[in-house]
C-alpha cells in the first residue's frame, strides 16, 4: 500500500513497532518515530497524547497477530495435544534463529517498565499473556488434557522462561528443550494415556 494511502495512525504505529522492537522503547525517541513515519512530531502527538500511549499501541498491535500465529502453529501440527504444544516451541525456535529476532516484545517492554506497573503498555502485555494462557487452556481442554488451566500456566512459564534465557544465551536450543518439557507435562495430564 502506498504511503499516502496508509492511515496516519497506522503509519505511526508501524514505524514505532519497527523501532521499539529493534532498539527498545527507552532508546527510541518520539522524534525518531515521527521521522520514520515521515511525519512531524506535532502530527504524531495529534494521534497519540504521549509516548506511553504510543508504546501501548505498539504492543496492542502485536497482540492478535501473535495469538493467531501461535494458534496456527498448534492447529497445523499433527498428533495429539503434546505434539501440538511442542510445535509452538519448535516454531518459536525457528523464529528465534532469525538474525533480527530480539525476543518477546511484551516481555522486553515489561522489563523496561518494571518500575511502572500501572503503565498502559504493561497492562496491554498482561492482557496479551492472559489471553494466550486462556486460549491455550481452551485448546488443551478440547484435546482432553486434565487440569487445562494449570497446564496452560505451566506452559506459559516455560515459554516466557525460555524467552528470557534466550536473551542471555542467544541459543534456540533452550526453547526446544522447553518444548520437550511442555510436551511431557501435557502427556502426564492427558486423559487418553495408554
Amino acid at each position: 500500500m502506498p504511503e499516502a494511502v496508509i492511515p496516519t495512525r497506522k503509519r505511526i504505529v508501524d514505524a514505532a513497532t519497527k523501532l521499539f522492537y529493534a532498539e527498545g522503547i527507552g532508546r527510541v525517541s518520539v522524534d525518531a518515530v515521527a521521522e520514520k513515519a515521515g511525519l512531524t512530531k506535532r502530527t504524531l502527538y495529534y494521534h497519540f497524547k504521549s509516548k506511553d500511549d504510543l508504546i501501548a499501541a505498539y504492543l496492542d498491535g502485536r497482540d492478535q497477530p501473535n495469538l493467531r500465529q501461535m494458534a496456527g502453529w498448534f492447529d497445523a501440527a499433527e498428533g495429539g495435544a503434546d505434539r501440538k504444544v511442542e510445535a509452538i516451541f519448535s516454531n518459536l525456535a525457528r523464529v528465534a534463529r532469525h538474525p533480527k529476532w530480539k525476543g518477546c516484545g511484551f516481555l522486553r517492554t515489561a522489563a523496561e517498565l518494571a518500575s511502572m506497573p500501572g503503565h498502559p503498555a504493561v497492562k496491554v502485555g498482561s492482557r496479551h499473556k492472559s489471553n494466550f494462557e486462556a486460549w491455550l487452556a481452551g485448546a488443551l481442554s478440547d484435546h482432553g488434557v486434565e487440569e487445562p488451566q494449570a497446564v496452560a500456566r505451566e506452559i506459559v512459564l516455560l515459554i516466557d522462561g525460555s524467552f528470557s534465557i534466550m536473551l542471555i544465551h542467544r541459543n534456540p536450543d533452550y526453547i526446544e528443550a522447553a518444548g520437550r518439557a511442555a510436551a511431557t507435562l501435557v502427556r502426564a495430564r492427558s486423559q487418553n494415556r495408554g
